[in-house]
């Protein structure tokens, strides 16, 4: 493969529609097809822009250092530096650009460890089309994007590896002013870092479902987080989620 595919030009952004303005994007993967089909699909959405390919980590690190992309979409199966190698680089470098691991990989603890190193989503390769469009606006809008069946098992396998401190993803909150939980609001969220559905954290704590509901908006509002991922990873990342 010739090694000018380590960045590739973009579409420009179009008329009246200011460079900026769109999400500015890069691909990396060592499949090239995969990789050159993925593109046009994202070169439809008005609001993308693909500005550079690469098949290596060694050629991501190079690619946004030279593009400054919002958006790095990242498999983790590379040859040389692969995806966890890369991200462990841009975490020392402090990299801006938001990640989206892209994989085929089922690795619930690789999915883990990405997290730990900053990732801002997990999307499965076999995800249909249009959620992964939604996912890329999602991290571009500093949410956390995890599909249904990833949650979970990440958030057991955060419980699980408790002995080792996480690292905040790069949209977790952060050194916010905020109130000071009661004893039950942290054992709610407590609950929900291990997994707990409301139904389940009513009738463990004797209370109703709708006193659960209203438990999580207080602390949603005092903690600044928008769901319950967030807050789970918040509460593991503060060791909040063992109730102590």
């Amino acid at each position: 493969m010739s090694e000018n595919n380590a960045a590739i030009n973009g579409p420009s952004s179009g008329a009246g529609i200011p460079l900026r303005s769109k999400i500015r994007i890069v691909v990396a993967d060592d499949h090239p097809i995969f990789r050159d089909g993925l593109c046009k699909l994202l070169a439809l959405e008005e609001d993308f822009e693909v500005v550079a390919q690469a098949q290596d980590g060694r050629q991501v690190l190079d690619v946004l250092q030279q593009h400054e992309p919002d958006i790095l979409l990242l498999d983790l199966k590379m040859p040389g530096l692969d995806g966890l190698a890369t991200l462990q680089r841009l975490q020392v470098a402090k990299n801006k650009t938001r990640v989206i691991v892209l994989t085929a990989s089922d690795d619930k603890n690789e999915f883990v460890q990405a997290m730990k190193l900053g990732t801002s989503g997990i999307v499965l390769k076999q995800t249909a089309t249009e959620l992964l469009i939604k996912s890329i606006r999602k991290v571009h809008a500093g949410e956390i994007w995890l599909d249904s069946h990833t949650t979970a098992a990440v958030i057991r396998q955060f419980v699980a590896n408790d002995d080792q401190p996480a690292a905040p993803p790069q949209s977790a909150p952060r050194d916010r002013e905020r109130s000071p939980l009661s004893q039950r609001e942290r054992e709610i969220v407590a609950l929900v870092a291990q997994g707990f559905k409301n139904k389940e954290m009513a009738e463990k704590m004797f209370i109703s479902e709708q006193t659960v509901k209203n438990h999580l908006h207080n602390i949603f509002d005092k903690l600044g987080v928008s769901d319950r991922l967030e807050l789970a990873l918040y509460a593991i990342h503060n060791n909040l989620h063992t109730g102590r």
